[in-house]
């Protein structure tokens, strides 16, 4: 059987696996517009910029 030379390390093992996430993005629910939107990530409604259920930007 064969046996790999030198330990690779956490972070190749980890390059290895980025492809899994490209397939279904993670989505979350805004608790005040019940829009969906990526997670970490600010959203526009109604002229209206939302994170975390706040308002940040107002256009109007």
């Amino acid at each position: 059987m064969a046996h790999p030379k030198r330990r690779q390390s956490k972070s190749r093992k980890k390059k290895r696996r980025t492809h899994y996430y490209l397939l279904n993005p993670r989505l979350g629910i805004d608790i005040e517009t019940k829009q969906y939107h990526l997670y970490h990530r600010a959203h526009w409604y109604e002229n209206k910029l939302f994170y975390r259920g706040k308002i940040l930007i107002d256009k109007n």
